[in-house]
C-alpha cells in the first residue's frame, strides 16, 4: 500500500445499496425518463442543441449525419455514437415521431425494421418544428450547466414553444421503472392546455372532449374508449390500437387490404409471422398475403380462399397477429428532476409552468435590453443637443479616456454613456440621424412600458403563451391520422359481423351457405321465379331458413342428433352458388342428414333456455318436447336429441314457449291441431308420444307448425304447386294422437301434400323447386279459402318438376311491385309461363 493510503472497512451491502441507487439514479435522470417541460431525454436535447449551434437549422443545408454526432459526442454527450445516431434517425422517421423533429435525407430505415444507412451516408438538417422548441433559447429563457468536461456550456430544458412531450410521446426502460407516454395531435393539445389556460380547474372529463385520444403516427383504429379514458385520469392504461382494414375484391378473389398499422408494429416481421400462423394452419381461410406497400402508402394484401369468411378471418388476424396491439400507458416523466407518474391535466399544468417561466424570463432579458439601449440613447441625445461642446471636449482631450472623463464630469452621464459617445461616428452628427435618435428613444421607452406591463399582470403572460400556442397550431396543427373506435374493447367474434337477415338454404345432398336476405327479389303469384342456387346434376334445395347472423343454429338430422353452430359460421354465398357440404362444417355420420334446424337467442341465457323448449316430430307421427337447456352445452361430436325408432326419421323440430298449438300435416291431404301441453317435457334420450295416427302405411308426416299468434293462417302447399291459406279457426282442436281433418282436397292434379306453415299478410312466401327454381310472393296475395278447398296455383311447375321446399320470410317494406302478372300478355304452353316472362320488382 502506498505512502498516506489507509484502507476504510465497508459493509459490501452498503456499498452495492449505494452504488446502485447511484447508478439507477444516474439512469433515470441523465438517460431514460424525459423531462415534463420539453418532453426530451437528455441525448435528443443535447442532439438538437448540437444542431443548433452548428447553425444545421430549418433554413440552412443539410450537413452530414456524422459531422452533427461528432459535434453532439464530443462536445455534450460522451456515450457510444451508435445512441446519438439512433436518436437522431429516430427523430427523422415519420412512423417514429408523430411531428418530426429532424429533416433526414438518405436511408433513414423504414417500418419493415431495415437500418438507416451509415451516418457517414445520410445528411440531416433541424425541421421547423424543432426550430420552436429552440425559440428564444439565446435570451437566457432557461438555465444552462457545465458540460461533462466543464468547457462549455449545455440547456438543462429546452424553451419548447410546443408541448412535445404530449404530442410527441416518450418511451423509455430505466432502473426500477419505465416510462412509455403516446403521442396525441397537436391541434387538439394545443385546444386542451387553452382550455387549461382559460380555467386551471377544469376537469379531466372537460379535458377529453378536447384532447379526444392518443393520435400514433401509423395512423390505424383505437379499438375502445375505457383504456384511454384511464390513462387520461390516472396515467397509466391500455389503449388497444387495431390496423386500418377494408374487405375487397381483388382479381376476382375477395381480400382483406391493410392500410394503417398499429404503431411501433414492424410490418415485415408482422406477415412473416401471419404467413407461418397460416402454414401451421393455426390461421384458416388465407391463400396467401402479399406486401403491396410503395412510396405512395402502406397496402398489404391478404388474399382469400373461396369459402373464408372474411370478417372472420379479419377478427382471427386481429387476435393472433399484430394487427391488433396494446399500447400501455405509463406517463413516469422528470418533475424538478424527480420521476413522477402524471395524469394528462398534470403534464399540461407543468408545460404551462415552464412557458409561463419562459416568458418571464425572455421578457426580462429583453427588459434588461432594452433598458441598456435607452441608456445608451439618453447620453446620445444629450451629445447631440450639445453637440459643439462635446466636439470641443474631445478635441481638447489628449486621449480617448481623458475624453470619457471629461464627458462623464461635465454632462452627468454614466460611463456607457460616455463611452457611446467618444465612439460615436461622424454621420451621426447630421440632422436627420439626430431625429433617429429621438424616434428610436421614444420606440424603446414604449418597448420597456409595454414589458414592465407583461412582467407584472399574469394575465398577460398567460395571453402570450395562449397566442403562441395557436400560432403554433396554425403552422404546425393537423387532423387525426388514428380513428377511434367508441364501442370497441373485449368484443367477441360476432360484435365485427353485421346482425343482418340472412337466407339459409340447405339442399338435397347437404350443401349449405347463407346469402343476404336482399338478394332476392318479390314476384307475384304466378311467375316463374329466378334461379336461387347452382346445384350438382340432380341436386335440389330442400331446406330454406331466414335467420340473423348473431343467432345459433342447433341442426337435428333424421338419425335424431343435435348439433351446434352459429350462423355467420356457416359459408357466405351468392344467390346461384351452391355452398359447402354440411359433412364438412359438423361431424354429421356419412348416412345421416340434417333434417331439421332452429335459429335461436343466447344459449348461455338461462332465463331464455329454461322457459323455451324444442318440439320434434317424426314421420311416422312421434312428437317430443325438451327443454332447450338440455342442448346449451352441445358437444363437437354433437348429441342425441331424440330416441328414433327403427324404420322411423326425424322430421321437423320447432321453438316453442311452451304454450303453443302444434299442427302436423299429413302426405294424404289432412291435418292435426292439439295443445303443446298436451306432451310432457322429456330427456334427450327418450323417444316422444304418439303425435297423429297416420291413414295408412303410405301415408306420413310432412311438416309441423308451432302456433303462438292465432290471428294467423296455417298454409298448405302440394307438391305440383298448389296452395291456400285457410283460418287456424277452420281446424278444431283434438287430442294428440288423434287422425286428423282434412287441410287440403288431394287429387292426381295437385300431387301430394308437401308443406304446411303459418303465415299472415305481412310475410313473403319462398318457393322452391326440385330443379332449383325459387319463387319469392306475397302471402297477401292468397285469399283465406275454407280448409277442405283444392287452393289456387302458386307457381307454374315445368314438366317433371315438383315442389322440394316452401319457406316463409319477413315482407321487406321498401320492395314495390312494378308488374302484375295481370298487367302483360303472357303466352301459355300447356299451363305454363314461358321463361322470357319472369316477373321482377325493382329493389
Amino acid at each position: 500500500m502506498a505512502e498516506g493510503e489507509k484502507l476504510i472497512p465497508i459493509n459490501i451491502d452498503d456499498e452495492m445499496k449505494s452504488a446502485y441507487i447511484d447508478y439507477s439514479m444516474s439512469v433515470i435522470v441523465s438517460r431514460a425518463l424525459p423531462d415534463v417541460r420539453d418532453g426530451l431525454k437528455p441525448v435528443h436535447r443535447r442532439v438538437l442543441f448540437g444542431m443548433h449551434e452548428l447553425g444545421v437549422r430549418s433554413n440552412s443545408a443539410h450537413k452530414k449525419s456524422a459531422r452533427i454526432v461528432g459535434e453532439v459526442l464530443g462536445k455534450y454527450h460522451p456515450h457510444g455514437d451508435t445512441s446519438v445516431y439512433d436518436s437522431m434517425v429516430r427523430m427523422a422517421q415519420e412512423w417514429s415521431l408523430r411531428y418530426m423533429l429532424v429533416d433526414g435525407q438518405g436511408n433513414f430505415g423504414s417500418v419493415d425494421g431495415d437500418s438507416p444507412a451509415a451516418m457517414r451516408y445520410t445528411e440531416a438538417r433541424m425541421r421547423k418544428i424543432a426550430d420552436e422548441m429552440l425559440a428564444d433559447i439565446e435570451k437566457d429563457t432557461v438555465d444552462h450547466q457545465l458540460n461533462f468536461d466543464d468547457s462549455l456550456k449545455e440547456p438543462t430544458v429546452l424553451p419548447a414553444k410546443i408541448p412535445n412531450l404530449l404530442v410527441n410521446g416518450a418511451s423509455g426502460i430505466a432502473v426500477g421503472m419505465a416510462t412509455n407516454m403516446p403521442p396525441h395531435n397537436l391541434s387538439e393539445v394545443v385546444d386542451g392546455t387553452i382550455a387549461y389556460i382559460d380555467n386551471n380547474d377544469i376537469e379531466i372529463d372537460e379535458l377529453i372532449t378536447h384532447i379526444k385520444a392518443p393520435d400514433f403516427p401509423t395512423g390505424g383504429i383505437i379499438y375502445g374508449y375505457d383504456g384511454v379514458i384511464e390513462a387520461f385520469k390516472t396515467g397509466r392504461g391500455r389503449v388497444v390500437m387495431r390496423a386500418k382494414a377494408n374487405i375487397e375484391e381483388v382479381q376476382g378473389k375477395e381480400s382483406i387490404i391493410v392500410t394503417e398499422i398499429p404503431y411501433q408494429v414492424n410490418k415485415a416481421d408482422m406477415i412473416k409471422k401471419t404467413a407461418d400462423l397460416v402454414n401451421d394452419k393455426k390461421i384458416e381461410g388465407i391463400s396467401s398475403i402479399r406486401d403491396e406497400s410503395d412510396r405512395n402508402g402502406m397496402r398489404i394484401v391478404y388474399i382469400l380462399k373461396r369459402d373464408a369468411i372474411p370478417n372472420i378471418v379479419l377478427n382471427t388476424l386481429y387476435k393472433y397477429t399484430s394487427l391488433q396491439t396494446s399500447f400501455s400507458v405509463n406517463n413516469i416523466a422528470l418533475v424538478k428532476g424527480r420521476p413522477q407518474l402524471l395524469n394528462v391535466k398534470e403534464m399540461i399544468h407543468h408545460f404551462v409552468e415552464h412557458r409561463h417561466e419562459v416568458v418571464v424570463r425572455r421578457t426580462e432579458f429583453d427588459l434588461k435590453k432594452a433598458e441598456d439601449r435607452a441608456h445608451i440613447l439618453e447620453g446620445l441625445i444629450i451629445a447631440s443637443d450639445n453637440i459643439d461642446e462635446v466636439i470641443a471636449i474631445i478635441r481638447a482631450s489628449s486621449n480617448a479616456d481623458e475624453a470619457r472623463d471629461s464627458l462623464i464630469e461635465r454632462f452627468k452621464l454614466s460611463e456607457l454613456q460616455a463611452k457611446a459617445i467618444v465612439e460615436m461616428r461622424l454621420r451621426q452628427l447630421t440632422g436627420l440621424e439626430q431625429d433617429k435618435l429621438r424616434s428610436e428613444y421614444e420606440e424603446v421607452m414604449t418597448t420597456i412600458i409595454d414589458l414592465k406591463d407583461i412582467l407584472a399582470r399574469k394575465e398577460r403572460r398567460m395571453q402570450i403563451i395562449r397566442d403562441e400556442l395557436l400560432e403554433m397550431k396554425d403552422k404546425y396543427g393537423d387532423s387525426r391520422r388514428s380513428e377511434i373506435n367508441f364501442a370497441g374493447g373485449d368484443l367477441s367474434m360476432e360484435d365485427m359481423i353485421p346482425d343482418e337477415q340472412v337466407v339459409i338454404t340447405i339442399s338435397h345432398a347437404g350443401y349449405i351457405k347463407r346469402t343476404a336476405l336482399s338478394e332476392y327479389k318479390t314476384q307475384n303469384r304466378g311467375g316463374v321465379g329466378q334461379k336461387a342456387s347452382s346445384t350438382r346434376n340432380e341436386d335440389f334445395l330442400e331446406y330454406l331458413f331466414v335467420g340473423t347472423n348473431h343467432q345459433y343454429m342447433l341442426f337435428f338430422t333424421q338419425k335424431g342428433k343435435c348439433f351446434w353452430m352459429r350462423v355467420y359460421e356457416i359459408p357466405e354465398g351468392s344467390r346461384t352458388s351452391k355452398g359447402r357440404a354440411i359433412q364438412n362444417l359438423i361431424n354429421i355420420e356419412q348416412d345421416d342428414t340434417v333434417k331439421a334446424f332452429i335459429c335461436t337467442q343466447d344459449l348461455k341465457d338461462e332465463e331464455y333456455v329454461n322457459n323455451h323448449y324444442v318440439i320434434m316430430a317424426t314421420k311416422k307421427g312421434i312428437v317430443k318436447k325438451t327443454s332447450l337447456e338440455q342442448y346449451s352445452r352441445p358437444r363437437q361430436n354433437g348429441i342425441n336429441a331424440i330416441g328414433v325408432r327403427e324404420g322411423d326419421e326425424l322430421l321437423e323440430a320447432k321453438l316453442t314457449t311452451g304454450t303453443s298449438q302444434i299442427f302436423l300435416g299429413l302426405k294424404s291431404g289432412k291435418a292435426i291441431r292439439f295443445e303443446e301441453g298436451k306432451t310432457r317435457p322429456m330427456g334427450r334420450n327418450a323417444s316422444g308420444v304418439r303425435g297423429v295416427t297416420l291413414a295408412d302405411d303410405k301415408d306420413e308426416v310432412i311438416g309441423m307448425v308451432s302456433v303462438h299468434d292465432f290471428d294467423e293462417e296455417i298454409l298448405v302447399v302440394s307438391e305440383n304447386g298448389y296452395g291456400k291459406r285457410s283460418s287456424i279457426e277452420d281446424y278444431r282442436i283434438t287430442n294428440r294422437g288423434g287422425k286428423g281433418v282434412k287441410t287440403i282436397s288431394i287429387t292426381d292434379k295437385t300431387g301430394g301434400l308437401v308443406a304446411i306453415k303459418n303465415v299472415s299478410d305481412s310475410d313473403d312466401l319462398m318457393i322452391i323447386n326440385k330443379s332449383g327454381i325459387a319463387i319469392r310472393m306475397s302471402v297477401e296475395d292468397l285469399r283465406v279459402m275454407g280448409r277442405a278447398t283444392q287452393g289456387v296455383r302458386l307457381i307454374n311447375i315445368k314438366g317433371n318438376d315438383s315442389i322440394a321446399a316452401v319457406a316463409k320470410v319477413m315482407k321487406d317494406e321498401e320492395e314495390v311491385v312494378e308488374t302484375n302478372i295481370n298487367d302483360i300478355d303472357v303466352e301459355l304452353e300447356n299451363g305454363t309461363a314461358l321463361d322470357n316472362y319472369e316477373t321482377e320488382t325493382e329493389e
